[in-house]
């Protein structure tokens, strides 16, 4: 296989969110593999801060970036491998976009595991900052589903 192919590969895996791939023919094997940042994680403490890191910093190199009083981005994440669905059914409007304001407990999208519909709930009222992942996109546990800046209520 050319160094092209493998380019080609690794473009296919960063654009559908894929960490790792694995090609098995005959007479041929190739495995790719790739880190996923990290997500941004709340700091638990009076003044709100979010810590920021990367797959290529170590955590001494985490930086701490000051945010409004009350209000701080978080990840929701996958508690499951599964299937990611956006909305109830194939052309209903999705449960949470960009820009959506949301509370704590509404249903954000769905992930389905072993033909189970399980239903992921918002963790705090706020805005939908990003939605990390595509409709129908196969997700890993504690993989991040959104970015949400959540307010106290």
């Amino acid at each position: 296989m050319d160094i092209n192919k493998v380019n080609e590969l690794a473009k296919v895996m960063k654009d559908n969110g894929l960490s790792r791939l694995k090609i098995e023919e005959s007479d041929f094997k190739i495995s790719l593999e790739r880190e996923i940042p990290q997500t941004m994680q709340a700091v638990p403490q009076r003044s709100a801060q979010v810590a920021v890191t990367t797959a290529a910093q170590d955590a001494d190199d985490i930086q701490a970036v000051p945010s409004q009083e009350k209000e701080v981005l978080i990840a929701i994440k996958s508690p499951m491998v599964g299937v990611f669905y956006a909305s109830p059914s194939p052309g209903d409007k999705a449960y949470a976009t960009v820009g959506d304001k949301i509370k704590k407990g509404d249903v954000l999208c769905i992930i389905e595991a072993m033909k189970l519909m399980n239903e992921i709930n918002a963790e705090c009222g706020g805005v939908i900052e990003e939605v990390c992942v595509g409709n129908g996109q196969v997700v890993e546990f504690d993989q991040p589903l959104y970015r949400v800046r959540c307010l106290d209520e």
